[in-house]
């Protein structure tokens, strides 16, 4: 992407759908706004109102679920190192995709609901991709896992993220202040959410995954659960690639049917399975020890 397109949003409200367009609609703050692009029309309902991206929404209700289940699962590996800050990481995306459900899918909700859902969305983004790349550090053992230093450290730092983030969301959509007024003009730009929203997370995860592979290859000396970790990454890239590349070719495709937020919902979805199985694998096992190496 070009520098001159740093921190404009007009491209990616147009092509896809993102709880960040929300906040930067007029009058109603919804993901018609002045970027134009095919409308997700979805269902029709009573009084010209629509229910798009239904897909999306059961998606969610699915990943609401498989998470629970990960977290009582999680709950039975006690001698599992970073057992509770996966759990913790588990809870942030429950959040997420119950944030999701009003926030991308399209419901008939008032504008109010619509921009709190998506501020605590794109807060939560960024609070738990946080939380997973801290997942990564714990499994060096600096300091005890599950323990009160480690468990506040993390959620006391992920909830500044989440305050933080969240303000600046909330005053947007909601005009408080004043400041991020010229957002709702074309060329969309907003600096401090581009940073936050688009930068910010991926800099989180590609450093979980730099992490990651430097403690299974070089402290466990293992290979096997570098499938998963591999597997988590493709499937993220996939749901950003139908999120961002291929969701105006669907939406075009079906009339405003479906986008690609479904796809997007389903491939993370999958990643965060994948995740938990990669930790799952590094934990069930006493891994042999590389000379010097401080993982337990």
């Amino acid at each position: 992407m070009g520098s001159t397109q740093f921190g404009k949003f007009d491209s990616f409200c147009r092509d896809s759908t993102l709880p960040v367009c929300n906040l930067l609609s007029t009058p109603n703050h919804d993901q018609q706004g002045p970027w134009g692009g095919c409308q997700l029309k979805g269902i029709p309902l009573s009084g010209d109102r629509h229910l798009g991206n239904l897909g999306s929404i059961v998606l969610c209700g699915m990943a609401i679920a498989a998470s629970v289940f990960l977290l009582l699962k999680s709950e039975k590996k006690r001698a599992a190192v970073g057992r509770r800050e996966m759990q913790l990481f588990l809870v942030g995306y429950i959040i997420i995709s119950i944030c999701e459900i009003f926030s991308v899918g399209v419901f008939p909700i008032s504008r109010t609901v619509r921009i709190a859902f998506s501020a605590i969305h794109i807060g939560m983004i960024i609070a738990t991709t946080w939380i997973l790349m801290l997942n990564a550090i714990v499994g060096y053992q600096l300091i005890d896992d599950g323990t009160l230093l480690s468990m506040g450290l993390i959620t006391g730092s992920a909830l500044a993220l989440l305050i933080g983030t969240g303000y600046i969301a909330l005053d947007t959509g909601f005009s408080w202040t004043g400041f991020w007024d010229s957002s709702y003009q074309l060329p969309n730009k907003n600096i401090a959410l581009y940073v936050l929203y688009q930068l910010v997370p991926l800099i989180f995860l590609v450093a979980f995954f730099v992490l990651e592979t430097i403690l299974v290859l070089r402290v466990l000396g293992e290979v096997r659960p570098m499938i998963y970790l591999g597997a988590a990454a493709v499937l993220f890239a996939l749901g950003q690639i139908f999120n961002y590349v291929v969701s105006k070719y669907i939406c075009e495709g079906t009339s405003g049917k479906i986008d690609g937020a479904m796809f997007e919902t389903l491939f993370t979805l999958l990643s965060v399975l994948a995740v938990w199985l990669f930790w799952s694998s590094i934990t069930e096992d006493d891994w042999p020890m590389q000379g010097g190496g401080t993982y337990p």
